[in-house]
């Protein structure tokens, strides 16, 4: 696929301006704060929906502007889309393909994909793992677009679940607090308490709780199937480019960390073990108001040399292991969608030694579209230079480099 045409309007810093792109390769040169990474934050919003930045679209529109809007066209193979995107202060965006309005935004994802890789994606590694939750979803979007329907489904009735938790303890302490109140004797207290709990307990957990769990299970169980699959599918690219980065010097481990665990790949084993889980932790729930067993708990663990790459890898493994885990996922994609997608570099060569950069630079080079921003060229030979357009980005103007 290739990235035709881009116009932004009124998005982040940009007032108005439009962008048609004439090489493999593109690189986005100015000072910071000019607007380099909000061209690259465009494009990943055709791509995902999602920006890593903000989660509130008001962010992405500039500043008194009430609407601001991504236009691009992208040669494929089966032809030429139009796609749009018009985001609002407030209400709900519109998404817009060959002119049709969309009623589901979930079906825009799937006709552009794009891997970003920026220096902000050390926190894979150092992070917490939301983080890392967020990226293996983020990918799965792209390569099974129904993904972000399952998910939301799932959050939904995590949403509503601790929302009754919550209720139903809260109910429990306002009992206790009536009872602590009263003038009865320590035995009409303990009674009354033990009465009343075992009412709440057994009129509503049976019943209404049955319930969430039952529906937690089932979506949750779709969500931690198709994890495990795609890491199945990542893992072994992504150790084979990190033997090679490093030189055959390491030896990299990725591991799924389900929170219910995958005893086999059937849909019913799994529900049954996350309901036997949650009956374990039912307790647990009760104290801390919310809810404990599900995906939204998974992790995945990175060990490189059988040492945890989080706590004891160096900035260099580290760095190796998220290059490692982005060009697995250019060479997923490609694989599973059937044509390269693009590729968004965010200020990563300052950031990578000489021997990765050179790794990087020598895995792209006509093989993906790719959108470089930096704030000087001297990280590129000749040979890039000219192959590449060179844009400089200046307070929201983007002009041609002559």
């Amino acid at each position: 696929m290739f990235l035709q045409h881009l116009h932004l309007q009124n998005f982040r810093n940009y007032s108005s301006q439009s962008v048609a792109f004439s090489a493999p390769k593109t690189i986005l040169v100015g000072d910071n704060a000019q607007g380099k990474s909000n061209l690259l934050e465009a494009v990943e919003m055709l791509a995902t929906l999602k920006s890593h930045r903000t989660s509130r679209d008001r962010d992405l529109v500039k500043e008194g502007a009430n609407i601001g809007q991504i236009k691009a066209q992208l040669q494929r193979e089966l032809g030429v889309s139009e796609l749009s995107l018009t985001l609002k202060n407030a209400g709900r965006r519109t998404a817009v393909i060959n002119g049709e309005t969309l009623k589901r935004q979930q079906d825009f994802l799937g006709h552009l994909n794009a891997v970003q890789f920026s220096s902000l994606d050390i926190d894979l590694v150092r992070g917490g793992p939301g983080g890392r939750r967020i990226w293996i979803d983020t990918l799965l979007t792209q390569l099974e677009p129904v993904y972000a329907y399952i998910l939301q489904q799932y959050n939904q009735v995590l949403k509503q679940r601790n929302a009754f938790i919550k209720q139903h303890t809260a109910n429990a302490d306002d009992l206790d607090d009536r009872i602590d109140t009263t003038l009865l004797t320590s035995q009409q207290q303990q009674i009354t308490h033990h009465n009343q709990s075992d009412q709440i307990q057994l009129s509503q957990m049976p019943t209404q709780m049955a319930i969430w769990d039952a529906q937690l299970a089932t979506t949750g169980t779709r969500v931690t199937r198709r994890r495990s699959r795609v890491l199945n599918r990542l893992i072994p690219l992504a150790q084979r480019w990190h033997q090679s980065i490093s030189g055959d010097a390491e030896a990299l481990t990725i591991a799924y960390q389900p929170n219910v665990a995958l005893i086999a790949d059937d849909p019913a084993i799994i529900q049954q073990s996350f309901l036997e889980k949650i009956q374990s932790r039912a307790i647990a729930e009760y104290h801390q108001r919310t809810s404990l067993v599900g995906p939204h708990r998974d992790d995945i663990d990175f060990v490189i040399n059988q040492t945890p790459a989080r706590q004891y890898g160096s900035q260099g493994q580290q760095r190796t292991l998220v290059l490692s885990l982005k060009l697995a996922e250019l060479e997923l994609i490609e694989a599973v969608i059937g044509e390269p997608p693009l590729l968004l570099l965010d200020d990563v060569l300052a950031e990578l030694d000489l021997k990765r950069q050179n790794q990087l630079l020598e895995t792209i080079q006509d093989r993906f579209q790719t959108i470089i921003t930096t704030t000087h060229l001297g990280s590129f030979d000749a040979q890039w230079l000219k192959a590449s357009q060179i844009l400089t980005v200046d307070q929201g103007r983007l002009v041609a480099s002559s």
